[in-house]
């Protein structure tokens, strides 16, 4: 059987047996996942390709840890291991208190704690944005978020923050919204600068009160 034929499964045990074209296989299957979980994240202070790098070494992590006989499947246990690399990241950088700029936004981590199912995707219309430990947000200041967080958008970048979260890209959103795709771009940006600021003032909030 070629080796581009054989099942992830096959690859990764093969790559742990020191197999580069298997490795270089795998990282070429699941490179656009990869991308797809980065886009649920922002930092501030650098770019996209930052959170890309580090979900590619939980991708590495998840080859050379991966074990059939307890793991059901490899896209399974990678996808565990590339969330868990970007997690990781996120709260090495919110403890790094010295350097406030070191503020990761991110999409879909829990909002109170790991074990939480809780997230901005169920605050802001199925949305998911978070942003971990650097924010305690009490039960009772969702509301006030939601609004808020509507209230700094404009019309145009709150569609195209539900479209991007949802998962399209920016080609789609822009015909769906009849804009060229630099526009939506450029709202995106606008969006996360907002937001940005919004959760740095709350940082501020919690820190000073």
């Amino acid at each position: 059987m070629l080796i581009d034929c054989k099942s992830d499964e096959e690859l990764a045990m093969l790559s742990k047996n020191g197999d580069r074209k298997a490795e270089s296989i795998l990282f070429d299957r699941y490179r656009s996942f990869v991308k797809i979980k980065a886009r649920s994240y922002f930092l501030v202070g650098a770019d996209r390709e930052d959170i890309i790098q580090e979900g590619m070494i939980g991708l590495f992590k998840g080859i050379r840890d991966y074990n059939p006989d307890k793991s059901t499947s490899f896209k399974a246990f990678a996808e565990l291991c590339v969330q868990r690399q970007i997690i990781t990241a996120v709260k090495t950088a919110t403890r790094q208190k010295h350097n406030p700029l070191n503020t990761y936004i991110s999409l879909d981590m829990p909002m109170y704690d790991e074990e939480s199912d809780k997230t901005l995707i169920d605050l802001i219309a199925s949305t998911k944005i978070s942003e971990p430990e650097a924010i305690l947000i009490g039960q009772e200041d969702l509301g006030k978020m939601q609004k808020k967080i509507y209230e700094v958008l404009s019309e145009l970048e709150w569609k195209v923050l539900m479209s991007y979260i949802s998962g399209k890209t920016y080609y789609e959103i822009a015909k769906d919204l009849n804009k060229q795709v630099k526009s939506i771009d450029n709202a995106l940006q606008r969006v996360k600068r907002k937001l940005e600021n919004y959760l740095q003032l709350n940082i501020n909030a919690n820190i000073e009160t």
